[in-house]
Order: structure tokens, then C-alpha cells, then sequence
């Protein structure tokens, strides 16, 4: 039997657990990820690619009932109380070790780590019954775009039906900006890198290698730093694409926390 292809998505998740507890300012993102959701065929597993779990390697939770890590702070009560009792997939953990490895990539698992706010915001929201598998990939520390389009293109071989990637981070995200009034400068910078992002990810006309480039030298996009002062948000973007190896099949332009965002789909 010819194995399938995963369906890949960019999710940008928002401000911690705010997205859970109704924030105005995240209800597009809410909107968005639901109607993703719905287009989709349910998956038999998910592999969530956080941009807030950092280590040496590229690390594989591997834990059959991992717990529930709240990484963020000064949030209400409730959102240290948020449940998402999510299986594991230890025998899909073993696979993805195995392809890095074989990729020569070091990698290891991890079988005690929790899920982070990376995979269980947009998940709750995505598929709110907690009933597929997941498992979580770290990026690695060095925050290398060419180590991580590696990383991507190692998952290409991937074998289990049904499966659904997710690289979770947010196509903008200067958090000074986000408490920040804006003005026409903040605001041109924003969509300025928003559109070299949308050009680079759908733009038919560019061809994988080329994509590939622009996504390694994404520093000289306009006003990247500003957009990104630390890039850790953006980089399982560049897993994503390293997997899918196309321009995506759909965008998806939303405000969140009042900047333009985006989100991108391979079918």
C-alpha cells in the first residue's frame, strides 16, 4: 500500500492560554483553527512541532499519558487548571527518532516531558475531545533556519496513515509590540514581513529551492527583526515546509492580539 502524505499546518497559537479563556483579541485565531479543523479529515495522530520546548538535540516526547506543562505565568487561575488528557504515541515517537537518526541528525526521546501550551492550546481547540495521540518535537537551541528545514525534510518518510503535523508558533511575534500602541511604522513593518511571508509560502511561481533559500535567509525579509526579535515562533514554520516540500495549498490572513498573522496549510 502507497503510504500518504501527512497533512501539515503552520498554526500561529497566540498568547498563551488566552485563546481558551474567550480573549476578544483572539477570536479569529479561534475561528480559524476550528474551521481548519472541520476541513479536515480527523487524524490518527498529531505531531506538534512547539516553538517553546528548546534542547541541545531534536527531542521526541515518547510517554505513553504525558501531563499538561502550564509555561506561562500571571494568567488567571483557571488557566492553570486546563485539561487535555491526550494519549501519547510512543511506537510514532520511535519512528520520527529513527528517521533523524537515519538522516544523520542526533536526536533522543523523552518519555517523562509534558505537553507545553504549544500543542494543548491549539489542540483544545482544534479537537477539543482529547482523543488523538500526540506527540511533541522540540526545536533545537541553536535555532538554525537550515537545521530545521532538515528536520522537516528527515519527516518526509514518515510512515503512519492519517497523520497530521503541526508546527505551532506565531508569524509575528515581538511581545513589546503586542502591549505596544500601534502606529503607521509598527503597522507597515508588520505587513510588510507578513507579505514576504505569504509571497515565500503560496507563491506558485517559486520554485522548492528557491523557497527553501528565502526561508534559510529570512533575516533579510523586510523588518524580519522586528517581526521576529527572537526567532523561535517561526522556525516550525521551516519544519513544516521542510516536510512538505511545496508552496501550501491555502492561507489563512487573521489579526491576533490585534497584528496581522497568518497560517498555512499543505494538503
Amino acid at each position: 500500500m502507497m503510504k500518504t502524505k501527512p497533512q501539515v499546518l503552520f498554526s500561529s497559537h497566540g498568547g498563551g492560554p488566552l485563546p481558551l479563556l474567550g480573549d476578544e483579541g483572539h477570536k479569529e485565531m479561534v475561528d480559524c483553527l476550528q474551521k481548519i479543523a472541520a476541513t479536515l479529515c480527523k487524524p490518527s495522530a498529531i505531531i506538534v512541532v512547539s516553538a517553546h520546548w528548546e534542547e541541545n538535540i531534536p527531542t521526541i516526547t515518547s510517554g505513553a499519558n504525558p501531563s499538561l506543562i502550564y509555561d506561562y505565568y500571571g494568567f488567571p487561575e483557571e488557566s492553570y487548571n486546563i485539561g487535555y488528557p491526550c494519549p501519547g504515541e510512543p511506537l510514532l515517537a520511535d519512528q520520527i527518532h529513527h528517521l533523524l537518526e537515519n538522516a544523520g541528525i542526533a536526536a533522543k526521546l523523552d518519555k517523562h516531558r509534558g505537553f507545553d501550551h504549544g500543542l494543548f492550546v491549539p489542540l483544545k481547540i482544534m479537537y477539543p475531545n482529547a482523543d488523538i495521540p500526540c506527540v511533541q518535537l522540540s526545536l533545537v537551541n541553536n535555532l538554525s533556519p537550515a537545521e530545521h528545514l532538515n528536520i522537516g525534510r528527515a519527516l518526509q518518510d514518515l510512515d503512519y496513515e492519517n497523520l497530521l503535523v503541526i508546527g505551532s508558533g506565531f508569524s509575528f511575534h515581538n511581545m513589546k509590540e503586542f502591549f505596544s500602541n500601534e502606529t503607521s511604522d509598527s503597522k507597515a513593518k508588520n505587513e510588510s514581513f507578513e507579505g514576504w511571508l505569504l509571497e515565500t509560502c503560496f507563491h506558485p511561481s517559486i520554485d522548492a529551492e528557491k523557497r527553501a533559500q528565502r526561508l534559510i535567509e529570512w533575516e533579510k525579509a523586510p523588518a524580519a527583526r522586528f517581526c521576529h526579535p527572537r526567532e523561535e515562533h517561526l522556525l516550525p514554520l521551516h519544519v513544516c515546509y521542510g516536510l512538505a516540500n511545496t508552496s501550501c495549498t491555502v492561507y489563512f490572513s487573521l489579526q491576533i492580539l490585534n497584528k496581522k498573522s497568518s497560517m498555512y496549510l499543505w494538503l
